[in-house]
């Protein structure tokens, strides 16, 4: 099984710059998708102090916890980076397949799948990749709309937290002053204008506590309590929809949601803190962080523990975590809870199941940031979120308002004209307090979250995925968040497969078959972004999953060689030789490709294979080369390999293995 493997970030350069160049898009992400704010609203709010130009970013999740996610968040309108929470256990055996969002969202997963060293790194690298589109001017944004906010997210527990490993992690997080020049001296010399980019080096000031659920509460409050006076920083404290109480919650979820079979198991209830406890918490540290001058807040909320009753994720998994629409009504009644006893004096974060129909809602009750993680995982991907943003233009407009405070006062005079005598700080008070329980109310009167209206699945007509054979609509690309499924042109062809067999000194031929490739347009998988989540594998319409199933390519001949138990190549261009290393069925294959030599339109190319510890000389008219007496060469391999190396090292394309293969 693959596991994620960083990007190095001169490679990533090349990748951006020349996809820009060549298709005007970024990390698969088209320019019409990018987030450039036409009708210059003023999207900004404000985070402990710290400005960001839109209130919305992807949850600490999938979404936040490499290079390109982040830089791929950024392009679609993110400015508040909830980043993947790490801990000092770092390596972890995550269930596999571990993401399921048919329609309803549920998961396995839970921290980083990366070294706690390696995450910090990629978090940085994101961020200079941010400030380099901004620096290099080829995004049509004005500086005021790229106010970005990172935010750590750090579990699970008081000693491991105060580890120096992660507390090094944190120092670094807060000053990244080395690792920046250690990366901006990386920048490719043909890049050499971007190194006086001023990236900034303070990444983040800001934590946001996750911990497991049954978590002990005096735990909790130790850990926010340490972050806060000795640590010094912002801190946000993470609590469960389970607060709402057993009976609250079964009756929003059961009786008037209808997800009956989604099965909230005691224990998560018994173990787990009561409302009273958060209460108390939220007030100690509240005014623990005032006289020590930082932000406190409050996030709802953690995932749902449930029963596993999906045949998804692993059997061995006997719970799950629940996302979506369900979720989010959960955690609007715990906003409107918290609202209820503290007003708009506690800052709210807030993520559970956000989309494009109720990102308006949210943030008319004030509530910052507004995190995605399951609408981004369906199909479209990241590009989802400029739908946020059309919507709550729309109301904007509507309502007459440019800004969002602004539109907080008015969403709620509009629902009760009698707030029209009120103006300034205290109309902005009462209109979050207005709209928190005019919206928690309109999710259960609605409708729109019941479970009749979340139970359709994406439709698989029942064809099976082959090498170079599916629907091709590209629908698995963006649902991976990693960026891990790729495109890849391959001219329409027919080869008839030579088997070879040596005897008496000469290679006898004999026909055994064709290799087909009936469309232009195919589909392949970045091994070393893939982590087997199997979502691409939920919304593809073939059976069999894109990341099984499609040529797996890896970015090193030592990542290729290490996962001997996968299928999959690594391409290398060494000037006018392309090689390719190949494994079928766990055998291996090595393909060297002269290019002065062979014709794009070759079947067989001129150059050098080996098979069974047997090298020969390839080409248009054979083999050449000894073996023993009897030995058999399959031709299906040459040409299967030739056509990837052709179709993947295309001079009009830009993806991941091409650029690895240029190093």
């Amino acid at each position: 099984m693959a596991e994620l493997v960083p990007y190095p970030f001169p490679k990533l350069i090349e990748r951006i710059f020349q996809e820009w160049d060549k298709q005007k898009s970024i990390f698969d992400i088209k320019e019409r998708f990018f987030f450039t704010n036409p009708g210059q609203i003023d999207f900004s709010v404000s985070l402990h102090d710290m400005r960001a130009s839109t209130p919305f970013g992807p949850a600490s999740g999938p979404h936040a916890q490499m290079a390109q996610n982040i830089v791929m968040s950024w392009l679609c309108g993110a400015r508040i980076m909830e980043l993947k929470t790490v801990q000092i256990l770092d390596e972890l055996e995550i269930p596999r397949p571990c993401i399921d969002v048919p329609n309803v969202g549920y998961n396995v997963e839970w921290s980083q799948e990366l070294k706690v060293e390696e995450s910090l790194h990629e978090y940085v690298k994101g961020s200079m990749l941010v400030d380099l589109l901004i620096h290099s001017g080829i995004l049509n944004i004005r500086p005021e709309d790229c106010d970005t906010i990172y935010d750590i997210s750090l579990g699970y527990d008081l000693a491991g937290i105060k580890s120096e490993k992660i507390q090094s992690y944190v120092r670094q997080m807060r000053d990244a002053s080395e690792i920046v020049e250690h990366y901006r001296a990386q920048i490719p010399e043909k890049y050499a204008h971007l190194r006086d980019c001023s990236f900034r080096t303070k990444i983040a000031n800001s934590i946001t506590l996750s911990t497991f659920h049954g978590c002990p509460p005096d735990e909790v409050e130790k850990i926010a309590s340490y972050l806060l006076d000795e640590v010094g920083i912002h801190t946000i404290v993470k609590f469960n929809p389970t607060l709402l109480g057993k009976e609250t919650l079964r009756e929003i979820l059961h009786d008037k949601l209808g997800y009956l079979d989604l099965v909230v198991p005691d224990s998560a209830f018994d173990d787990d803190m009561l409302w009273e406890q958060a209460v108390g918490i939220c007030e100690r540290l509240q005014k623990k962080a005032r006289q020590l001058s930082l932000g406190f807040g409050a996030k709802c909320s953690n995932t749902l523990i449930v029963e596993n009753f999906r045949d998804f994720v692993p059997a061995t998994e006997k719970v799950m975590y629940a996302s979506g629409a369900p979720l989010h009504v959960l955690a609007i009644h715990l906003v409107k809870r918290f609202r209820e006893q503290f007003g708009h004096s506690l800052p709210i974060s807030f993520s559970a199941g956000i989309d494009a129909q109720n990102f308006a809602s949210a943030v008319s009750m004030g509530l910052t940031p507004i995190t995605s993680c399951t609408d981004l995982l369906r199909k479209g991907g990241y590009p989802r979120a400029i739908r946020y943003f059309t919507n709550l233009v729309k109301d904007m407009k509507k309502l007459g308002v440019t800004d969002i405070s602004s539109y907080i006062g008015a969403k709620a005079q509009e629902a009760d004209p009698s707030l029209s005598e009120i103006s300034g700080d205290e109309l902005l008070k009462q209109a979050v307090l207005k709209n928190t329980a005019s919206y928690t109310e309109e999710t259960i009167v609605s409708g729109s979250y019941h479970q009749t209206k979340h139970q359709k699945i994406p439709p698989k007509p029942g064809t099976t995925l082959e090498i170079f054979d599916c629907l091709t609509c590209d629908i698995c690309i963006p649902v991976c968040p990693n960026d891990a499924n790729f495109a890849y042109p391959l001219e329409n062809n027919t080869t008839e497969v030579v088997f070879f067999t040596y005897r008496k000194g000469q290679w006898e031929k004999s026909l055994k078959g064709e290799v087909a490739v009936n469309k232009k347009h195919q589909i392949a998988n970045f091994a070393d972004f893939c982590n087997e989540c199997g979502n691409c594998d939920t919304f593809c319409p073939d059976l069999g999953g894109p990341y099984i199933l499609k040529p797996r390519f890896f970015g090193s001949l030592e990542e290729w060689k290490k996962y001997a138990d996968l299928d999959g190549f690594y391409l290398a261009i060494e000037d006018n030789t392309q090689k390719v290393w190949g494994r079928f069925e766990k055998k291996e294959y090595y393909l060297q490709v002269d290019t002065t030599q062979t014709k794009e339109e070759e079947d067989f190319p001129v150059g050098k294979y080996t098979a069974d510890g047997v090298t020969v000389e390839v080409s248009p008219e054979g083999i050449q080369g000894e073996a023993t007496e009897d030995t058999t060469i399959d031709g299906t391999y040459i040409v299967l390999m030739n056509y990837l190396r052709r179709g993947v090292l295309h001079d009009s394309g830009a993806n991941y293995a091409l650029i690895s293969a240029m190093s």
